[in-house]
């Protein structure tokens, strides 16, 4: 059965959500522990001062502690990160959540989630200290920023945003974009 817009109704529209809101959760949960495991793992094998190169020099294990955004751009303002990063946090969960209905989104999220997450908790836990702290990255590539697994997640998340929403032309709640269009015209 389908609903104006196209929209398929099952039987119990609010388990619908929690299943996306689940998948959601668990792809955080996830890519948070894939983070921090890596971070762990840099921390506890890479020196500084030794890089080690890989795939000819393509990429490159290069331990840093990162205070401020990408390109180390903003390195005074780790405290103000911290709370943009608990507020965009916050407005995934409050906000984005309760309206997922499509898969696509559910994965986009659980990977805003992690991506957030897992830069927020080296930010609160790690030197010098909680609303201070350094992130770690560790992944270089030529002539690009040091990242981590987390800011892997974000951009992943961005290229889905873009994804879903300009091409796929999809909304959070499963819906075409032409779909309203078209029930608002007529």
């Amino acid at each position: 059965m389908q609903a104006a817009g196209g929209a398929a109704i099952t039987g119990s529209q609010p388990s619908t959500g929690r299943r996306y809101w689940l998948i959601a959760l668990v792809v955080g949960v996830v890519g948070l522990g894939l983070d921090q495991a890596a971070k762990a793992l840099a921390i506890a094998n890479l020196d500084p001062a030794h890089p080690v190169p890989l795939l000819g020099g393509l990429v490159t294990l290069q331990l840093t502690r990162n205070s401020g955004a990408a390109f180390s751009m903003g390195e005074g303002f780790t405290v103000v990160f911290t709370v943009v990063a608990i507020a965009a946090l916050v407005a995934v969960v409050v906000w984005a959540l309760p309206r997922l209905r499509h898969l696509g989104w559910a994965v986009t999220a659980g990977l805003l989630l992690a991506g957030i997450s897992g830069n927020l908790t080296d930010r609160l836990l790690r030197e010098p200290g909680p609303f201070q702290g350094h992130v770690v990255d560790f992944i270089q590539l030529p002539y690009f920023a040091i990242f981590n697994v987390a800011d892997i997640c974000i951009t992943a998340a961005a290229v889905l945003v873009v994804w879903l929403s300009m091409i796929a032309k999809v909304n959070l709640d499963g819906t075409r974009a032409t779909d309203r269009a078209e029930a608002a015209d007529g």
